[in-house]
């Protein structure tokens, strides 16, 4: 299959951070305790999952959430999941199976983490299938009034170090 038929079977749409998601998992389960509701504002179920496609053009655009992400690499294109954390650090996190050469089929990314994710760059001898599926699971559960959306400037003016990645993945 290519990522056209991955799209199509199942039924996902464009993101505004980039790439193709469909929401396949929200708990029916409400977390309203006293930190919940200081956090958020208000109630967010305990759980919730996307699956997520990435075209080998794509990149997901740096954003941030107010929660814990889970994501879980399917099939396709290892992906990196680049990652700035409170201090300014900057990782790469290289997502696949080929645990042998660094790659983790399973990555956390902390809450308030500003982060983004490309298609990994293609090794000599390695099959090229042009996209990569993962699964995101996010807890406390995700909500649009919960992402933020990193602007280009307002990083590279926070974190210059990393001007480089910033402009890649950065919208204006």
């Amino acid at each position: 299959m290519d990522a056209s038929d991955w799209i199509e079977a199942l039924q996902l749409e464009p993101h505004p951070e980039g790439g193709f998601y469909r929401e396949t998992y929200h708990s029916p389960v409400w977390m309203e305790d006293e930190a919940t509701l200081g956090r958020y504002g208000s109630p967010r179920r305990s759980a919730t999952s996307i699956y997520f496609l990435l075209r080998a053009d794509d990149v997901s655009h740096f954003h941030r959430l107010k929660s814990d992400e889970l994501w879980y690499f399917h099939v396709g294109d290892p992906l990196v999941v680049h990652t700035i954390d409170a201090s300014g650090k900057y990782a790469a996190h290289a997502l696949g199976v080929r645990m042998d050469i660094g790659e983790r089929p399973q990555l956390l990314v902390p809450k308030g983490t500003i982060f983004g994710s490309s298609p990994a760059p293609q090794k000599p001898n390695q099959h090229v299938f042009g996209y990569s599926l993962v699964s995101c699971m996010v807890t406390p559960g995700f909500d649009f009034r919960d992402f933020e959306l990193c602007k280009r400037h307002e990083l590279v003016t926070q974190f210059p170090q990393h001007a480089s990645i910033i402009e890649r993945l950065a919208l204006l």
